[in-house]
């Protein structure tokens, strides 16, 4: 009933803010534009943040820490490095007259090739310590933008403009072509997580109890990594990357909440990601006029929040 009480507290908290967000500093005489232009940031960052906490719940039950998630291990950066390749060898003009739904369908295979490669190198092996998988990924997530940089700087100007409007999330530039073909991929890929979601609660319990109760441990792990992939790859092109908000959303979710069961984590820490993401937009918004970009406040909230997170975990 306690469980159930804090979901109720998000959702009417995460609905307070949203319709402060819509009705603020609202002109009457131009309602009828305004509305329409806020609710559409209102979908994408509700998307946006539904992927980036159902994503990163199921991403450290997988790997088995509280402390990792996609953006840690570089999916993000895998993300801009691939949008710069494309402008690299093929040009900006290539990447404009390719449709935005075939830039998604190859980001998200070459992501889910990415996350399946993690797990034969990386999470397979049973005595890779909790900083050197951080290591690792923070390793690739830097070669890829090392990778990406190093490509930028040997574009044309004007094709580096475009490769720069992928690299911070902005939800005052939304990709609404993708809006559609995102929520099908999210309501899909987070229906093929909910099937069955109390395999979940097993894997959480670690590789060996998970095999001994009778989990096939492979080929869950592979599956919930692909259903981590899309999730990541569409929040990434609806509005760029945003670092630090899964890991502040999940743990914030873990707290509050206090449950093994992802049936009530998940939506926990969907709510929590909605509201960090409205309340960010709107203080990017009406407090620094857009002075500041989303992700600058959410990862700055959220990097101090990891630091203290590091800090816990070397203590114990």
């Amino acid at each position: 009933m306690k469980l159930h009480k804090v979901l109720m507290f998000l959702f009417l908290l995460t609905l307070v803010v949203s319709l402060l967000y819509v009705v603020w500093g609202l002109n009457l005489d131009h309602a009828a534009y305004n509305i329409p232009r806020r609710l559409i940031k209102l979908a994408s960052i509700f998307i946006t943040g539904a992927a980036i906490g159902y994503s990163t719940i199921v991403f450290q039950t997988v790997v088995g820490n509280r402390i990792l998630t996609p953006a840690i291990m570089g999916l993000d950066s895998l993300y801009l490095f691939v949008q710069t390749l494309v402008v690299f060898i093929m040009g900006a003009k290539q990447l404009a007259l390719m449709s935005d739904i075939t830039d998604f369908f190859i980001s998200v295979c070459i992501m889910a090739g990415f996350s399946l490669l993690l797990y034969r190198f990386v999470f397979k092996r049973e005595n890779m310590r909790l900083f050197a998988v951080i290591f690792t990924g923070m390793m690739l997530g830097s070669l890829f933008s090392s990778l990406a940089a190093f490509m930028q700087v040997l574009i044309d100007p004007n094709e580096f403009m475009v490769v720069q409007a992928r690299m911070f999330a902005s939800f005052n530039h939304v990709n609404t072509s993708l809006l559609g073909i995102a929520t099908v991929f999210m309501l899909c890929a987070g229906a093929m997580g909910i099937y069955k979601i109390h395999r979940l609660d097993v894997l959480s319990l670690g590789r060996d109890i998970a095999v001994g109760l009778g989990v096939d441990y492979g080929r869950s792990v592979k599956k919930y990594l692909l259903i981590v992939s899309v999730m990541i790859a569409v929040s990434t092109a609806l509005v760029g990357p945003i670092t630090f908000l899964g890991l502040l959303a999940a743990n914030l979710a873990r707290q509050l909440l206090a449950t093994y069961k992802h049936s009530i984590l998940i939506p926990g820490a969907i709510l929590i990601a909605g509201t960090a993401l409205v309340g960010g937009q709107f203080m990017a918004e009406r407090i620094f006029a857009l002075s500041t970009p989303i992700s600058v406040i959410i990862n700055f909230f959220g990097g101090i929040y990891f630091i203290i997170l590091l800090i816990r975990e070397g203590r114990m």
